[in-house]
């Protein structure tokens, strides 16, 4: 989360997102704790065996955010079927990065 830089159209990119989607996996109490002490919101739904624990007023949860989660999703699925990507032929950061980016424009 240290490295994001997301850019905005004046000044410097901001380096903290406005939210995180993330699948049940992510679905932690230190992961959620994390988030809202550093002004992110969690678009993480809760799992199962933690519904059931759970005491109050349910937490919210963007459903319209959660699904736009899938564009990125098919695209890492996109970029792990092109072999040199998914295997990583490339060992060198830059030389690997130079492959995402060629995969991509394919």
């Amino acid at each position: 989360m240290d490295a994001v830089r997301v850019p905005r159209s004046q000044g410097r990119p901001r380096t903290r997102p406005l939210r995180m989607a993330g699948d049940k996996g992510y679905s932690y109490p230190r992961i959620r704790r994390w988030l809202p002490d550093h002004a992110i919101a969690a678009v993480i739904p809760r799992r199962d065996d933690q519904r059931e624990h759970h005491r109050g007023r349910p937490l919210d949860f963007d459903k319209d955010a959660y699904r736009r989660r899938n564009v990125i999703e098919c695209c890492v699925g996109w970029l792990k079927e092109c072999r040199a990507v998914g295997t990583r032929f490339e060992k060198t950061a830059v030389h690997f990065l130079a492959m995402v980016k060629l995969a991509i424009i394919q």
